[in-house]
This record gives C-alpha cells, sequence and structure tokens, in this order.
C-alpha cells in the first residue's frame, strides 16, 4: 500500500549532509533526464576540458625533452596537431559504433573479448584516478607560479582541498559541476587564444630569422648528432608530450550524460575538443621557440612565456595572474573527466562482476556515489604519494590513457579489417596510423621512464587486474552455489486467500530463474499463507552503460528477459494463482527496477514488494564488500516514495 514519503530528516548530520550533496533527484519528474544531460557546450567544458588543459603540461614535456634542440619544437608543434586529430578521428568512429559509450573497456570487451576488456578497464580506472591527481598537482603548479617560493609549501595543502571540494561537487551531480565551473573554462580559453594569436603577432617580422633558425639547428644537428640520433630524440620528445592527447577518450566514455541524440552531440563535442587542443598545444609550443622560453625555477613554461609576453603591457602582471589562475582553475574543471568517466567505467565492470556489484548503484542523486568516492580517495592518495609532482605523475598517466588508446584502437582496426565496406575504408587508415602512433608512444614511455614511475602503474594496474579475475570467480563460485538452492515445484504449496479479504499482490524482483528467485517465491508462500491474490514477477535486464552489446543484442536481452518471466507466472497459474509479469531493460537496476516497481504499484492493488539477498553461513570479510547492496538500495528508494518492500535471506554454504 503507498503511503506518504518520509519527512525531511532533522539530524544535524543529515541537514548538513543534505547542504553539501544537495536534496534528492524527483524521480517521477519525466524531463529528469533532459535536465540532467549535457549539451554540447557543456559536455566540452566537462569532458573536453581534460583534453583541452593537458596543454599545460603536455607541451612542456615534450619541449623539455629537446634541452639545447629547440628548433625541432616546429615539426613537433605540426605532429602534435596531426595526432590529435587522428586520434580524436578515431574517436568519432568509435562513438558511431558505439553510440551508447564507447569507452574502452566497452570497445576492448566487445571486440576483443572480457580479457582484453578487462586490461583496458583497469587501466581506464586508473587513468581516471591519475587524472584528477595530474590535474590537480599541474593546477597547483600554475596556480603557484606568480606566488614567492617561500609559499610553496602551501600548495600540496590546497591541492587536497581541490579533490576534496570536487568530490562533494560531482556527489552533487555532473550537470551541476560542470555549470559552476563552465565561465573558468571560458576565461582559460580566451586568453591562452589571445595569447598564442598575440605572441605569433609580435613576432611576424622575426619569422625569418626563426625559418633561419631552425634550418641552421636542423644542420647542427645533422653534422652532431646525426640522422637517426635526431629522429630518435624528435620520438622521444613527441613521447614524453603524450600527455597533451590524454583526455581524448573521455568524450567517447561519457556519451550516457549527454543530450538527445547522443551520437550528434558527442561528434560535435570532439570536434571542439580536436580543434581547441590542436591549436593551443601546437601553438604555446611554437611560442616557446619564438619567445625563447626557458626553464626557471618554481614556474611553468607558461607561466614563463605569459610573463615575457605581457612584462610591457599595461596592468601585465595582473594579465599573467588571470591567465595563470585561469589555466590552473580550468585543470581543476578537467579533473571533471575523472569523476564523470571513472565510476561510469566502475559501474560497467561491476555489472559484469569484475567489481563488487554496489558500485553499479546510483546514489539518491542520480550519480553513482561510491565510484565517485573511491576516485577521490585513490586520487587524494596519489596525491600524496607523489607529492604534487606533476613530471611523476605525467609518466604514470600517460602510460595507462596510452595501454587503452592502443587496446581500443587496435580492437576497431580489427573490426573494419574483418567486415570491409566501402564506408569502412578510411577508417582502416586512421585506425591503422592511430594504432601505430599511440603503441610507439606507450612503448617509448615504459622504455625511458620505467625508473622514474613506470613500474609503479604497471605494478598497480596489474595488481587491480588481478583483483578483478579473484572477484569474478569468486561471483562465479557463489552462482554455482546458488544453483544447489533447489525448489522443486512440488515443494511450493500456495494456499488461496479468502475471496471476501482484501485483494493484495506480491510483486518479487528477481534476476533469474531458480535458485535465488525461486528460494523468495517459496519464503513468500511459506511465511505468508493466504495473504496474497495475485503475483507479479519483475526484472531488470541490464545493459552496461556503453550498450555493450549493440541493439541486436538488447532486443535478444528483453526476449530472453521475458522468457524467463513466463516461466515463473506458468508456475504460479499451475499452482491455482493470478500471474503477471513485468520487465524492461536498462543501464542501471535499480534505476529502471524503481520506475517498473511504480508502474505495479499503480496497476496492482495493496502491493508488497519482495527480493531475496545473499547471506553466507560463513561470512568471509570480503562478502560484505563483494555482495551488492541493488537490494537495500531499491528498498530504501521504494521507501522514500512510499512503498512496503521486504527482503529475504537466502543462506549459502
Amino acid at each position: 500500500m503507498k503511503t506518504h514519503g518520509p519527512s525531511q530528516p532533522q539530524g544535524l548530520l543529515s541537514r548538513l549532509r543534505r547542504i553539501l550533496v544537495g536534496a534528492p533527484k524527483d524521480l517521477t519528474d519525466t524531463s529528469l533526464f533532459h535536465k540532467i544531460s549535457l549539451i554540447p557546450l557543456l559536455a566540452w567544458v566537462g569532458l573536453g576540458a581534460d583534453g583541452l588543459s593537458s596543454s599545460a603540461y603536455g607541451p612542456e614535456e615534450a619541449f623539455k625533452a629537446f634541452g639545447e634542440h629547440t628548433y625541432l619544437a616546429v615539426p613537433l608543434a605540426l605532429m602534435m596537431g596531426l595526432t590529435v586529430f587522428i586520434i580524436s578521428a578515431a574517436y568519432r568512429r568509435i562513438i558511431e559504433e558505439f553510440p551508447h559509450g564507447g569507452g574502452g573497456y566497452v570497445v576492448a570487451s566487445k571486440l576483443l573479448g572480457n580479457k582484453a576488456g578487462v586490461i583496458s578497464g583497469c587501466a581506464l580506472i586508473v587513468d581516471y584516478i591519475l587524472t584528477i591527481t595530474v590535474s590537480v598537482a599541474a593546477s597547483g603548479d600554475a596556480i603557484f607560479s606568480f606566488i614567492p617560493v617561500q609559499w610553496h609549501y602551501f600548495k600540496l595543502p590546497i591541492e587536497v582541498f581541490f579533490i576534496v571540494f570536487l568530490t562533494l561537487l560531482n556527489i552533487r551531480g555532473a550537470k551541476e559541476s560542470v555549470l559552476i565551473l563552465t565561465p573558468i573554462f571560458m576565461i582559460f580559453l580566451i586568453t591562452h587564444v589571445v595569447g598564442i594569436f598575440g605572441g605569433i603577432f609580435w613576432h611576424l617580422s622575426d619569422f625569418n630569422f626563426t625559418i633561419h633558425h631552425v634550418a641552421t639547428g636542423f644542420k647542427g644537428g645533422m653534422d652532431t648528432l646525426g640522422l637517426g640520433a635526431l629522429i630518435l630524440l624528435f620520438i622521444h620528445a613527441f613521447s614524453m608530450g603524450g600527455g597533451t592527447y590524454t583526455g581524448i577518450e573521455a568524450v567517447s566514455n561519457g556519451l550516457p550524460i549527454m543530450r538527445e541524440p547522443k551520437v550528434k552531440t558527442g561528434k560535435r563535442t570532439m570536434i571542439y575538443m580536436a580543434v581547441s587542443l590542436a591549436f593551443t598545444a601546437a601553438g604555446l609550443l611554437f611560442c616557446y621557440l619564438l619567445w625563447d622560453v626557458s626553464f626557471v625555477e618554481g614556474k611553468t613554461l607558461n607561466a614563463v612565456l605569459f610573463e615575457k609576453m605581457a612584462a610591457n603591457l599595461p596592468f601585465g602582471s595582473a594579465i599573467v595572474v588571470v591567465t595563470l589562475l585561469s589555466e590552473g582553475f580550468l585543470l581543476i574543471v578537467a579533473a571533471q573527466a575523472g569523476f564523470i568517466d571513472g565510476p561510469r567505467v566502475l559501474a560497467n565492470m561491476a555489472v559484469d562482476s569484475w567489481f563488487p556489484r554496489r558500485f553499479a548503484g546510483l546514489s539518491e542523486r542520480l550519480t553513482t556515489g561510491n565510484g565517485i568516492m573511491i576516485m577521490g580517495i585513490t586520487a587524494l592518495m596519489a596525491l600524496l604519494y607523489t607529492k604534487g609532482d606533476v613530471g611523476h605523475l605525467v609518466v604514470m598517466y600517460s602510460i595507462n590513457v596510452f595501454l587503452t588508446f592502443s587496446i581500443s584502437i587496435f580492437g576497431m582496426l580489427k573490426s573494419y579489417l574483418q567486415e570491409p565496406k566501402p564506408k569502412r575504408k578510411s577508417g582502416i587508415a586512421i585506425f591503422a596510423s592511430g594504432f601505430i602512433i599511440c603503441a610507439t608512444i606507450l612503448v617509448m614511455t615504459v622504455h625511458e621512464k620505467f625508473l622514474q614511475g613506470g613500474w609503479i602503474t604497471l605494478v598497480v594496474t596489474s595488481s587491480l587486474i588481478a583483483v578483478c579475475f579473484m572477484i569474478r570467480t569468486h561471483y562465479v563460485n557463489v552462482a554455482k552455489k546458488l544453483r544447489y538452492l533447489k525448489v522443486g515445484v512440488d515443494e511450493l504449496q500456495y494456499e488461496k486467500p479468502n475471496a471476501a479479504s482484501q485483494k493484495r499482490t506480491a510483486a518479487i524482483l528477481v534476476a533469474g530463474y531458480g535458485g535465488l528467485g525461486l528460494q523468495t517465491l517459496k519464503s513468500i508462500l511459506v511465511n505468508f499463507p493466504g495473504i496474497y491474490h495475485s503475483f507479479v514477477f519483475i526484472s531488470v535486464g541490464v545493459i552496461d552503460s556503453g550498450s555493450f552489446k549493440g541493439e541486436e543484442a538488447i532486443l535478444q536481452l528483453e526476449s530472453e528477459t521475458e522468457k524467463m518471466l513466463a516461466r515463473y507466472v506458468l508456475l504460479m497459474k499451475g499452482l491455482g494463482a493470478e500471474a503477471h509479469f513485468r520487465f524492461g531493460a536498462g543501464t542501471e537496476v535499480v534505476e529502471e527496477g524503481f520506475q517498473i516497481c511504480k508502474e505495479v504499484a499503480s496497476e496492482f492493488s495493496q502491493t508488497t514488494f519482495f527480493t531475496g539477498k545473499v547471506i553466507f553461513e560463513k561470512e568471509q570479510w570480503f562478502d560484505r564488500i563483494l555482495h551488492n547492496e541493488t537490494a537495500f538500495s531499491m528498498q530504501k528508494r521504494l521507501q522514500i516514495a512510499g512503498y512496503t518492500m521486504v527482503i529475504l535471506p537466502a543462506k549459502v554454504s
């Protein structure tokens, strides 16, 4: 029976939480997703900022790698721009092939198998953790570039504050966090576009000298190093600047939060990101050469560059401060990609039993709250471990980025080669060149920086992969044990209610036929005899956030779910009871299940909801972590809405 929802929480902690996190979303609002989804501009801010902000550290790492051979900045600037467009073009194709979200985990699992998928997924999770950490650390470097060195001991505590702040902001919701940070993004864009155009314009008269300098440098490099060594130096610098390209994947993985039509929104967002990143990264690298920028202790190269540019301008110091602050705070915006996409990858992998299934659940704010907390805590640990050293972090970050880039693009290349179609010919060239570039950067970074942090990220990622296989094995073993919870039809006895009694309905949420589902049904018939006139069986066919298997597989999933529920209905009708079923398909079992339950409650009288939950005779410490809270999440959602739900235990030895 539907009752009034609970009153607003009155406790001090509850009120404080409501202020920090916000009130629950109204799930009865039919326009809810439209309100919380992102248009291309906001998606560019929330996800594209990850790519654009990498111009704050990627070109710098590449330029430093040249040493005295800075004339190589000209071909590298061109190569950077070309690389951005190749990788973004590859991911535009991925968006088309995976219109519900084409993150590296989804692409690798679909095209290369589960093992490749879990490797790519774990690399992505570590990548998104480090996205947060490196963005915040680079932000601290940018902001403190105009602050005296003696004050730099405040840098790390402020970076810690930024991570805590972003964690709370994202628990409130993606769109709320993006809207708050949009003005910062626009200030960065304006200051850097004006700065790059101004920096080039002011040196137009020196172009002949610059060309002569580059030509002379090449000739000198050929004489002293030789062509082979010069090429190796170029490849080395190109690889060290790999952080420049690290945010491109975020757009394809973030499709589920974009405004319809998602594919069009995603592709447009990718264009915005590619153009802005290619211009900014290549432009800054070229300006380093034009303005003869060199390393200064306690300052980023961008800080040195903008100080030189503004040295003779009115209010020059103020312009530099605004520019560096916008750069610093854009890097904070860039950390959004880690909080938006990281929990989504966790949720996808949790649905497939690689991670604890609680990571697939939604909070009352419709965010993957558990995943957001994990991302925040682990990013904080990485920050403290490295003490905010951006150079150290970029190495760790780049390895995982290019591991998942390489796997995803190779999977798409394999798919295109296996199914050659006229429209795919250009895609083969894009994916082949993209794979060569990404694999080269990956190998070079591991080789060059193995002892400078590369080994750490390899150990962490490998350990996470091993944990995933242990978790998956545990779930498989529990599933086998659940099959021993056999309930024969002869054990089920239905006692019809008195004709004069009020008609009541038992709505039972099941994941499959047999095991836990039949055990739950048996418990209802034994413990509530003669109570319920009718039974409604409810199930949600779970699609991961990336629409893992495509449209045909969704239809197949719905068909299989319908057939499974029909078996329950046939069973209960055979016992003389009235029975029905309702089902749906969605990326989040709690969200979709809640909508179905509301419809059932409005259709059937006096509805009580039931579901089963596994309990262990000898519970291990990890059982509470691994065995999901879906039952409790659903119960909480229904109770908040004013419905009654009972969780029935099923004991497993």
